[in-house]
């Protein structure tokens, strides 16, 4: 039986954004093993027919004993598995893992989910990270891109000279993700996202939050889902005890917590594609999200959400006051315009036709 290799920094993220790649690959008669830290979803995808190989990565550092020791490792692991093909996601595995196919002359599908700050940050690190890409994936058989500005700025600075794919992002299952109905209660509930990072533009949501809690009091609600990461855990703390916030914690289904909720806020500084985007507009939800690439894409400004700079808190408090003063009407009416425009732009089955089309098809 032929197989394919994937190469990931977290299953976390494979689960919830391409398990209908990895089903698809099985259902076309492929054995599939997946190369990850260990995590709880170990035993979801070995339920449904796939091979567990552990790898630890150490996903921000930046020693480079340990970055040789992922490369050996990667090495050993395509010379074990003999795969068609190695799929690799985000930056170590996809460098490490396509010096790796290089090595062992082993074709190799790139996903770049998005540049992060290594690269978008000016600078040494940035120099080192784009000359890594060059190396990795010089000989990677296609790249896929999840937003058109990466795919460019990739392209212009010489760090993908292969054959290169823009797909939907990650796509949005729309049989998961389903519209739900919108609420009528005059409580206006927003909801964030994400994991609690300066990149994700939290310090310009806080700033929001108190303003908009201290002028409209019981009247509108906040509600945060993500883990609690850099500074920001003493600011939390605050806001909860002072009723500006409700926080959930890190949740690994958000669509219960849209049902209540009349609109997602997004205010991060750079995505791939703001996944928490699409999945909010298939449940028939508006975003206030930034103008920026990976967010951009996700909302029609002024159709189905609200687009607004990055990095401007006072932009975000008038887009948070403009959606406040709405009626409901109009807000459900933006919901269902995101809606339409996931389903005509956006379905996951558009990345899966284009990564099978690219492994060919069928065993």
């Amino acid at each position: 039986m032929q197989s394919v290799l994937v190469l990931t920094n977290s299953l976390d993220g494979l689960h919830s954004f391409r398990k209908e790649v990895v089903q698809a690959i099985l259902d076309a008669g492929y054995e599939v093993y997946l190369s990850a830290p260990a995590s709880e979803f170990a035993s979801f995808f070995e339920g449904i027919g796939c091979r567990m190989l552990v790898t630890p990565i150490d996903r921000r550092g930046v020693n480079p004993l340990k970055d040789i020791q992922l490369l050996k490792t990667y090495r050993r692991l395509i010379k074990q598995v003999q795969p068609k093909m190695v799929l690799t996601y985000t930056i170590k595995p996809n460098v490490y893992g396509g010096l790796a196919c290089r090595l062992t002359h082993t074709p190799q599908l790139a996903n770049i989910t998005g540049l992060g700050d290594s690269i978008e940050t000016p600078g040494l690190l940035q120099k080192v990270s784009m000359t890594l890409y060059r190396i990795g994936l010089k000989k990677a058989k296609v790249v896929f891109f999840q937003n058109r500005y990466n795919q460019e700025f990739c392209i212009l600075h010489r760090m993908v000279q292969t054959k290169n794919v823009l797909l939907p992002g990650s796509g949005v299952n729309l049989d998961w993700h389903t519209l739900q109905d919108y609420p009528d209660d005059e409580v206006i509930r927003f909801i964030f996202v994400g994991r609690l990072l300066v990149q994700k533009g939290v310090s310009e949501l806080f700033s929001a939050i108190k303003t908009i809690k201290e002028k409209y009091g019981e009247k509108v609600e906040f509600h945060i889902c993500g883990k609690c990461e850099d500074d920001y855990q003493r600011k939390l703390d605050e806001y909860v005890e002072n009723n500006y916030v409700v926080y959930h914690g890190n949740v690994k289904d958000i669509r219960p917590y849209f049902t209540n909720t009349h609109c997602n806020i997004m205010p991060s500084y750079h995505e791939g594609m703001s996944n928490v985007c699409l999945e909010a507009a298939a449940a028939g939800r508006p975003s206030i999200t930034t103008n920026v690439p990976g967010c951009m894409e996700t909302v029609d400004d002024g159709l189905s959400g609200i687009l607004i700079p990055a990095r401007n808190a006072q932009a975000l408090l008038e887009a948070v006051e403009r959606f406040i003063q709405m009626t409901n009407i109009e807000r459900k009416q933006m919901g269902l315009a995101g809606r339409a425009k996931v389903e005509r732009e956006f379905s996951r089955e558009l990345v899966v036709k284009k990564y099978m089309a690219e492994l060919g098809g069928t065993k």
